[in-house]
């Protein structure tokens, strides 16, 4: 931004907000900086009080002193690299984003920083600052990748420019340090990977590319409240993995580096595109950066100390905005299945997005209930749409009342035990009872893994929520506490008596 340092130092220490980053859960930052505070000697090198002083933000040189006395006089240049030695020091990996050209706000079509060629964005320019930066925390091991730049777009962007310029850009990086992934984002906004079907790049070196890309439910305009939801899902999901997350097939990393919701949690929009969003970052396990830590800014579109409702923390940089949340996301945190990653053979979790929890069993006589994912049941689901419990004869059963808990039955050949994934959104998963009547699952005020009538499933329905039938069937490889044996003599009595005998016990 126009000050040129790391936002919240005027509400608490540098170390205290590093290790806050580490006790929510979070390993990794994406820092952007600014092209001309590596390339423009004269910016780089005033004072972090000046810059202060000449934006007027008497207050925030207040806060600075008191909280960060150490870096109030250093240049805003030199701030930044403690901002990164902080980081570093308590362990946060470090992503060096180039966001911008001319601090400021970010972003629009005619900011004249959007695309090669722009009134701010020389490229000769940019690939010295990239190298400069790339050569400035060589040795900050914490550094573990550079994002060349941010959301490229505007009039002048065009699929040429990018190749020519990208890749430049990237040997640029390489040379002055082999160590760091290279991260290279898309066009319009960050939306568009899609022509790296026809033709990949061309780099002299392999095993450090990712490609990021960027999405929001304000992405797609107010779809997510003015349509169905589950249309809505279908068509954002299709246009993702379309225009982007197609290159984990190709064998590249995916790294969503901005998403993130209203931190307040009555936004309709934000909540329905999560609720999708978070199946998707479940199921392709890909990786992704938060928008945003920020709790409030110095200054922002001309006002002192805004809040902002996308941050994590809240405005004092102290307090956590919405601690579910937190809860919420902690599931994409660890990989369901790598690649890389087999703690255990390959199994089916059922997710939730919703709550952000996996269907999990307790013991055979309680119903099925949602609990987190470290302790889901692994599943299979066989080609006949059977979801069994690995390694048993026990597999899903609608009950044949609506509202009922699901439950698990050994008969696995009648209708109710077969589960198709219907919708638009891929994510209703819906069975028949006996009469006949299609079911889904659904999840009750206690958590309780029950079945009701589908619900929105008529593109008309633009009011309904379908979130908590929303449930992914995903593949890990991640380990889980459910090691309880199946086979104990004395439950499945019990089980086949109730199931066969009904009121017998």
């Amino acid at each position: 931004m126009d000050v040129m340092l790391a936002e919240g130092l005027n509400h608490q220490p540098i170390d205290a907000i590093s290790k806050s980053i580490i006790n929510m859960g979070f390993n990794c930052v994406r820092l952007t900086w600014p092209l001309y505070l590596f390339t423009n000697d004269s910016l780089g090198s005033i004072t972090v009080r000046q810059s202060f002083k000449n934006l007027g933000l008497f207050s925030s040189i207040l806060g600075l002193q008191a909280n960060n006395p150490s870096i109030v006089d250093l240049s805003v240049l030199d701030a930044y690299k403690a901002v990164v030695a902080s980081l570093a020091m308590n362990n946060v990996m470090i992503i060096l984003d180039n966001h911008i050209s001319k601090p400021g706000w970010c972003c629009s079509r005619f900011d004249g920083n959007g695309f090669f060629g722009d009134e701010y964005f020389d490229p000769h320019l940019w690939i010295q600052g990239l190298t400069k930066v790339a050569t400035t925390f060589k040795a900050t091991t914490n550094v573990v990748g550079m994002s060349l730049r941010n959301e490229l777009r505007g009039p002048l962007q065009n699929v040429d420019d990018w190749y020519r310029y990208m890749q430049k850009g990237a040997e640029a990086v390489h040379a002055a340090n082999s160590d760091v992934l290279i991260i290279l984002s898309g066009l319009s906004f960050d939306k568009d990977l899609s022509f790296l079907q026809q033709r990949p790049v061309n780099l002299t070196f392999s095993g450090k590319l990712v490609f990021e890309i960027h999405r929001y439910s304000f992405t797609d305009g107010d779809t997510w409240s003015a349509d169905n939801a589950n249309q809505a899902c279908g068509e954002v999901l299709n246009d993702m993995v379309s225009r982007g997350a197609f290159v984990l097939e190709q064998g590249y990393p995916l790294f969503v580096s901005e998403f993130g919701v209203d931190q307040r949690g009555t936004n309709v929009n934000d909540n329905r595109y999560f609720n999708c969003f978070l199946g998707l970052a479940a199921e392709l396990d890909f990786d992704w950066a938060l928008w945003t830590l920020v709790g409030s800014y110095y200054l922002r579109d001309g006002i002192v100390g805004l809040n902002e409702y996308y941050g994590i923390l809240d405005w004092n940089w102290f307090d956590i905005r919405n601690s579910s949340f937190l809860q919420r996301i902690s599931v994409i945190r660890t990989p369901f299945q790598g690649p890389g990653y087999a703690e255990t053979r390959s199994h089916k979790v059922i997710f939730h997005p919703m709550t952000g929890l996996c269907v999990q069993r307790t013991s055979l006589l309680q119903p099925l209930e949602l609990g987190p994912c470290s302790e889901a049941e692994a599943w299979s689901y066989a080609p006949a749409k059977a979801l069994i419990v690995l390694g048993t004869y026990f597999c899903l059963q609608a009950d044949n009342k609506l509202g009922q808990p699901a439950k698990l039955s050994m008969i696995c050949s009648d209708d109710s035990s077969k589960w198709d994934i219907i919708s638009d959104s891929k994510m209703h998963l819906s069975s028949k009872l006996q009469d006949a009547t299609s079911v889904c699952l659904d999840v009750d005020p206690n958590n309780v893994i029950v079945t009701q009538t589908c619900k929105c499933l008529s593109t008309n329905d633009t009011t309904c929520d379908p979130g908590s039938q929303w449930f992914k069937i995903i593949d890990s490889t991640r380990a889980t506490k459910t090691t309880k044996s199946f086979l104990q003599i004395k439950p499945i009595i019990h089980f086949l008596a109730r199931n066969f005998f009904g009121s017998y016990i």
